[in-house]
């Protein structure tokens, strides 16, 4: 590869190491093509362009060694060696990422490339074609450790990849949203893990900003701990800015990160992972217990696992072994006695069916193994997984909520699921979650020492609701039960009918799990059956209300109420309320943004009909 450079310039310009840390001291100041309060920003250079040459005289010409460019890649600065500020600061993945990469990638080829081998009877060509293969990947492997380097500087993180196409990404750290550390069975045995880092107006849909695979389990901890305490200090710094310059009070002494004379003095990354080391306490707030591995039995997602699992085997064979399988399998079916098939059959279902509380204890157990909740550095850690290991950190100060979910079978035994109502967070079925399945009354307990517990007690909605809900689960089966029998079809007009009574238990159950309240500080809005969620957000994160009116709710004076709020779904609806009541409740809570809307006489109904809009109003 034509290099037409020894040495990149400084992305920042000139400017001098600080002498205590050696590295650039870029306090306040954005990386190039991004502006500060973005995202992540990245920069390709398929094919850098030679140094432009220095303009100022003596001073230009022959810089000093604090002003060496940094060593990005492992070669020698100009007039210098690699041993500069830059190369100093700069780190490698851990070398055993060369044996995580290749591994990973073949894990995905190796069920084709055996069918492939078996089919074409271990011909040598494709044993060949195989061996350079995996010879390609291990190559790849030490061309990715090679040319990867990351680095944490004051107030950011750049990361660095490439060896033709070389590409550089900076993080803002102040723009940080969350640091997650996964280790699979895999990184594990090494001893490496995987770092993941979240910013604000990132990379699109679920792509995370940052991804360090693989470094060593020591060094994602400290980088963790280091980004999020560093982020915390950006984010108080600044904010301590907009409220304006503290006053000169001897007893209050200097702003933290700054000393008397105003200029910041701001360790750096290896000095604040010795900082908040050991002095910063950890709070435990859960640690799983043995005995709630067994409500894995209480979810329908993990009942269902057996079935999950040998519809995935099909797949895989499906797939590697194509048109061998099916014509196998046909042959089989076409061939076999048709009273086997059924004994088979029945006695195969059977079995799957019996193995389903286990396969849901084991497959819970799998998910959840060591599942423990901890406060940390102004964060909640989850942490929880057997083969593969996730550590998921959410800061509390976005955290405006959480969610409480059951089924009917979790409910019978009074179990309940905890997630976290956050800003700005993808993948919330996974990343969101801060307990799993277990005792509600552990649940409730946990939420009042990590967040802040609902207190008040849920406004019933009116019987109307009730009414409604048995409409709609069982009149359509009646209708198509009396189609059924007008016209002679006895088995589907029982189908429809038992179908119909079941709807009756259904329709109360939904009925009674309607609810909203507000008890002075938080808002909590419950529904839903078979899947039932009970949403807590704090009133500071309500930014809306919006009240929707059907044709036959108007007829019956109800409304579903959605609360906005600027995190989580971004909106939770009580579901068939009392339009009146509704309209008190958002009145209490939030009387600046709905009391403007309301008639001048208070009459509720008046302001129904001003709503904008057919049957929609919003405030």
């Amino acid at each position: 590869m034509d290099r037409r450079h020894e040495s990149e310039p400084n992305p920042h310009g000139a400017e001098p190491t600080d002498p205590a840390t050696g590295g650039w001291v870029a306090p306040g100041s954005t990386p190039s093509g991004t502006a500060r309060g973005q995202g992540a920003a990245e920069v390709s250079d398929p094919d850098p362009a030679p140094s432009a040459p220095a303009v100022g005289g003596a001073a230009a010409d022959a810089p000093s060694a604090a002003e060496q460019p940094r060593s990005w890649w492992g070669e020698a600065s100009e007039g210098g060696s690699t041993a500069d500020s830059g190369a100093r600061s700069a780190r490698r993945l851990s070398p055993r990422s060369m044996v995580v990469g290749p591994i990973n990638q073949l894990r995905s080829l190796l069920l084709p490339v055996l069918a492939g081998l078996v089919v074409g009877g271990f011909n040598p060509w494709l044993l060949t074609a195989t061996g350079a293969g995996v010879v390609a990947l291990l190559i790849g492997g030490l061309v990715t450790w090679r040319t990867f380097r990351y680095e944490v500087e004051d107030d950011r993180i750049e990361i660095r990849r490439g060896l033709i196409r070389r590409s550089r990404r900076t993080i803002p750290l102040e723009r940080v949203r969350g640091v997650d550390v996964t280790s699979t069975l895999l990184h594990r045995m090494l001893g490496v893990a995987v770092v993941r880092i979240e910013a604000a107006a990132g990379s699109a849909g679920a792509t995370e900003d940052g991804k360090l695979d693989a470094v060593s389990a020591a060094e994602a901890e400290r980088l963790r701990r280091v980004l999020l305490h560093r982020r915390a200090v950006l984010t108080g710094r600044d904010a301590a800015a907009r409220r304006g310059p503290r006053a000169a009070d001897p007893a209050q002494g200097p702003e933290p990160g700054r000393d008397i004379s105003g200029t910041e003095d701001t360790p750096g990354a290896d000095e604040v992972a010795d900082d908040i080391d050991d002095a910063d306490a950890t709070v435990t707030h859960f640690t799983m217990p043995r005995s709630w591995y067994l409500y894995g039995v209480l979810s329908l997602g993990y009942l269902l696992t057996p079935f999950v699992v040998l519809a995935t085997l099909l797949g895989m064979v499906q797939q590697s072994a194509g048109e061998v399988a099916t014509d196998f399998f046909v042959d089989w079916v076409t061939s076999t006695d048709r009273a086997f098939l059924l004994v088979f059959g029945t006695v195969s279902v059977g079995v799957l069916v019996a193995l389903m509380p286990v396969f849901a204890v084991v497959s819970y157990s799998l998910t959840h193994w060591g599942f423990s909740l901890r406060d940390r550095d102004g964060s909640l850690v989850a942490e929880r997984g057997l083969f593969t290991r996730r550590s998921v950190t959410l800061e509390k100060r976005r955290i405006r909520g959480y969610e409480l979910l059951d089924n009917p079978l979790e409910r019978t035994r009074g179990a309940v699921g905890l997630r976290a109502i956050v800003t700005g967070l993808g993948d919330t079925a996974t990343r969101a979650v801060l307990l799993p399945i277990g005792s509600r009354p552990r649940v409730e307990e946990v939420v009042d020492s990590a967040l802040a517990l609902f207190r008040g007690s849920l406004t019933r909605h009116p019987r109307a609701a009730l009414y409604r809900r048995l409409i709609r689960a069982v009149l359509p089966f009646a209708v198509v039960a009396a189609v059924a029998l007008a016209f002679g079809a006895l088995w589907p007009a029982a189908v429809a009918g038992v179908l119909a009574l079941l709807g009756v238990p259904l329709a109360v159950d939904r009925y009674r799990s309607l609810g909203h309240g507000y008890d002075g500080e938080r808002v909590s809005v419950r529904s839903g059956s078979l899947s039932r969620s009970q949403a807590t957000v704090e009133r500071s994160a309500v930014i809306g209300w919006t009240w929707t009116q059907t044709l036959f709710q108007r007829r019956s004076r109800l409304a579903d109420l959605q609360v906005t709020v600027g995190a989580g779904a971004g909106g939770y609806t009580a579901q068939d309320a009392s339009l009146e009541e509704s309209v008190d409740f958002a009145a209490r809570i939030t009387p600046e943004m709905v009391r403007p809307f309301l008639a001048a006489d208070g009459d509720e109904e008046g302001w129904a009909d001003d709503l904008r809009g057919p049957g929609r109003g919003s405030a």
